[in-house]
């Protein structure tokens, strides 16, 4: 794991998270991966900072907390095409619990977007994305659903004991 020069590191952490696919819906029951995806963990750090000017990379994740789930009944609304029939159905949703994560990200060059190559400005962007990693981000951050809110703050992407460091 190589630092970037517009590295950020932060640790994102929650009650619970979601991380489903949709082979994982069968019948409207979600069941979470163990860790978060690299989309996942992109989406965080978009919520954290995001530029049409910049592309984010996620560089390494560390799992701190102990990977733990939980099942939930839930009672999603169940609308027909005409929406004129309402109803709820019992679905059960395998949550991941008490969630803490450590992330090294860094960002380059949006590529596609030449007409905004007069903003690529790398002290000024990285300078806001930690700035951002310190107020917890500019928009809410979710655990793969919106219903697994999110908190961000900065941390030394390494310090700490995670559960699975002297794992295998």
């Amino acid at each position: 794991m190589r630092r970037q020069r517009n590295s950020i590191e932060y640790e994102v952490y929650g009650g619970y998270a979601l991380f489903s696919d949709a082979a994982t819906r069968i019948g409207g029951e979600k069941f979470s991966y163990q860790v978060p995806t690299y989309q996942a963990l992109k989406g965080i750090t978009e919520s954290i900072y995001w530029k049409p000017t910049l592309v984010w990379i996620i560089d390494a994740v560390r799992v701190m907390n102990k990977i733990q789930t939980e099942g939930k009944g839930i009672r999603p609304i169940k609308m027909s095409p005409s929406k004129k029939n309402v109803s709820n159905e019992l679905s059960y949703y395998t949550y991941l619990k008490d969630v803490r994560y450590q992330v090294l990200a860094h960002f380059e060059w949006n590529e596609q977007r030449h007409d905004l190559m007069p903003d690529r400005d790398e002290n000024k962007h990285h300078n806001i994305a930690k700035r951002a990693v310190d107020r917890g981000g500019r928009r809410d951050i979710f655990l793969g659903t919106r219903e697994c809110q999110a908190y961000v703050e900065p941390c030394e992407f390494g310090a700490g004991t995670g559960f699975y460091d002297e794992y295998g």
